[in-house]
């Protein structure tokens, strides 16, 4: 496929909400000019290489769902500013033009040309998953810090081109998981460490959503819930369908892949990447126990059967073996249950109140037999300090030339573990880590 080096500022008209996310981290971003002094006080001198009074441009790739979720939040931080947006669609563009808060700002159709602009310091790629190994990896050639959404890669052999070329640069990188953001999962993390609920070996998460019947899950247009389907003629007179198909297979025109991509295998990695890889990241969050030793995996298309390849429903069992320990996801798009993450240990176990993104406060409840006083009821607010928002301890990162809280090493380890699940799925068998090969076998 031909590049083009056209650079485009047109305004083309869009009908993509503007509200802000749902999603929790983004509730944050009103606090961000606080947040942000006080950690860039506290960074070392050592390790800062320019004033932190500098202003960080950054360009934003990839302006759809959860792209102009993400514009939303880099707009909002003091002493950042968007200098640049790209997309292949353009009322996407035009929407990153607008919520870039920059009269200023560049619009690019190809991502390569907002690369290339000695104006950008630093990127966020919310492009679909077959977009991010390649965007990653010219990022990285241009010296560009990099927030790359979840998840991480496609493949093992994308994960480990990736983490290769990050960790022989100088660039920060964070991956896209929000949940490690939570100034409750902090202290539960160092109440865990601890050993006050003793051995675990169980944690259980899911992610259950039930949508009405015209409106299945991953069927949307452009926000998580627009259901008005555009006309098909007029997305494709503003879209650059080749360049958005990139590496995937060459297939006319198909307006479902394009807006509903995560029903498909050729752009993402269904259940896996998208919901499975939030709560399995959290829970490596708070206990550091790495890539799981096997994995076995259910998965079907139970009643949303729309031509999508993804299962609707997804049930997972990963064991850590010399750790004694079961990491289980439920998943369903067909149900209205909850599972809140729960770490189940020998005296007592964590619950939160939530899904893994959604966390705010948790409870400690002791085994009938622990009678110790000074067990922790629970969250205990204003212990420890407030953690600045995802986005934010990224951006403090590139002032800092620190290390975010979801780096390239933890970005491999979420790829390894959803891959193990996707595996099991598809081949209906157990699943091993190859810890020696870095194989899924």
């Amino acid at each position: 496929m031909k590049i083009s080096n056209r650079k485009t500022t047109d305004r083309d008209p869009q009908n993509a909400p503007t509200s802000l996310s749902r999603r929790h981290f983004l509730r944050t971003t009103g606090q961000t000019a606080t947040t942000l002094a006080a950690i860039s006080t506290l960074a070392p001198a050592i390790l800062s290489g320019e004033s932190p009074a500098k202003t960080i441009g950054v360009g934003c790739i990839g302006l759809g769902t959860r792209g102009g979720d993400l514009i939303n939040a880099v707009a909002a931080v003091p002493g950042v500013k968007v200098v640049a947006v790209s997309d292949v669609y353009g009322p996407h563009r035009q929407k990153g033009v607008e919520r870039s808060l920059n009269p200023q700002v560049k619009a690019y159709v190809d991502y390569r040309d907002l690369l290339a602009d000695p104006n950008v310091e630093a990127v966020v790629i919310a492009t679909p998953d077959h977009w991010h190994c390649q965007m990653v990896l010219d990022a990285v050639k241009a010296g560009k810090d990099i927030y790359c959404e979840k998840g991480f890669a496609r493949t093992l052999a994308e994960a480990k081109r990736m983490r290769a070329a990050l960790k022989a640069s100088r660039v920060v990188f964070q991956l896209g998981h929000q949940a490690r953001q939570a100034t409750c999962a902090l202290q539960a993390k160092e109440l865990i460490a601890q050993g006050i609920l003793g051995p675990i070996t169980l944690v259980r998460t899911g992610r259950f959503k039930s949508l009405e019947p015209d409106h299945p899950n991953w069927r949307w247009y452009g926000y998580y819930d627009q259901w008005n389907r555009p006309d098909p003629a007029q997305v494709l007179k503003e879209l650059d369908w080749d360049r958005w198909l990139g590496s995937a297979p060459k297939i006319p025109w198909n307006e479902r892949h394009f807006w509903h991509w995560r029903c498909y295998y050729a752009y993402g990695t269904g259940y896996a990447g998208d919901l499975l890889s939030h709560e399995m990241d959290f829970a490596q969050y708070l206990l550091g126990h790495g890539i799981p030793d096997n994995c076995v995996c259910s998965g079907l298309i139970a009643l949303l059967r729309d031509d999508r390849e993804a299962p609707d429903t997804w049930v997972a069992s990963y064991q850590f073996e010399k750790l004694g320990r079961t990491v289980t996801f439920e998943g369903s798009m067909n149900a209205t249950d909850s599972l809140p993450v729960t770490l189940c240990g020998r005296d007592a176990t964590l619950r939160f109140d939530d899904i893994a993104h959604n966390v705010t406060t948790f409870e400690i409840v002791p085994a009938d037999w622990n009678q110790k006083a000074e067990l922790p009821k629970g969250y205990a607010r204003g212990k420890t300090p407030q953690q600045p928002n995802h986005m934010v301890d990224w951006l403090n990162c590139i002032r800092s030339r620190g290390t975010p809280k979801c780096s390239t090493e933890d970005a491999f380890i979420e790829t390894a573990t959803f891959l193990m699940s996707l595996k099991a799925q598809q081949e209906q068998r157990m699943v091993r880590w190859d810890a020696a090969r870095e194989e899924i076998v």
